[in-house]
């Protein structure tokens, strides 16, 4: 099924499948996939979709749609193209384009935003080195309401915390995770540390604290 996947400045934060024929983009919390931020339009684009091709179209937006950093009225979509909307890059994914791809491409070295990729922590598997798949892991929530709640890390990224106030994402690479500060003025701690704008590799037994919640990184 034919995907897109959000990020602002290289982190993820948000996977979305495009199952209806017109699916909108846009800052208005009607739309299906809402970007909150002032330089996306209220109703920014369209994703028209038919069988297993999927077009964009902008809405006479005020800041512009572009694919593959050209700005665009109307055009039908390849798998990997990136559209750009204010500052956030959606890449779309579309494996049905060829069946060559595996469905979890999305994980492999290359495929997550550049910006995450150069600024990672995590080591890369050297040139004909085998990669090692990243293993099972989840979320343990160790205090407040929630507290032994597990949440399985099993999608591209996992966003965690509470909305408005503190959230951050758990997003899953080729051969580990890492986490990253998406939005909320504190940002969450690992083992007791703060973490900066980079996003840090998770290891585990990782203590997580966010929003006042006590949580652990484990390795299933």
């Amino acid at each position: 099924m034919p995907r897109m996947v959000v990020s602002i400045d290289g982190v993820v934060i948000k996977e979305v499948e495009l199952s209806k024929e017109r699916t909108t983009l846009g800052r208005r919390p009607y739309n299906d996939i809402v970007i909150d931020n002032l330089a996306v339009s209220g109703e920014h684009a369209a994703l028209h979709m038919a069988g297993n091709d999927v077009a964009v179209e902008d809405l006479h937006s005020t800041n512009g749609t572009y694919v593959n950093g050209k700005a665009v009225v109307r055009q039908e979509l390849r798998n990997g193209d990136i559209l750009e909307v204010g500052k956030y890059k959606i890449r779309y994914f579309n494996e049905a384009e060829d069946p060559q791809f595996e469905k979890t491409m999305v994980f492999k070295p290359g495929m997550v935003p550049a910006a995450v990729a150069a600024r990672s922590p995590v080591a890369r598997p050297q040139a004909g080195a085998p990669a090692t798949p990243a293993p099972a892991a989840a979320i343990r929530v160790l205090s407040g309401a929630a507290a032994g709640r597990e949440v399985a890390l099993t999608k591209v990224v996992t966003t965690i915390g509470k909305p408005g106030v503190a959230v951050a994402s758990v997003t899953r690479r080729h051969h580990g995770f890492v986490l990253a500060h998406v939005e909320g003025p504190q940002p969450p701690e690992v083992n007791g540390q703060r973490i900066g704008n980079d996003p840090v590799a998770l290891n585990d037994g990782d203590r997580l604290a966010l929003a006042g919640t006590e949580m652990q990184f484990v390795v299933l």
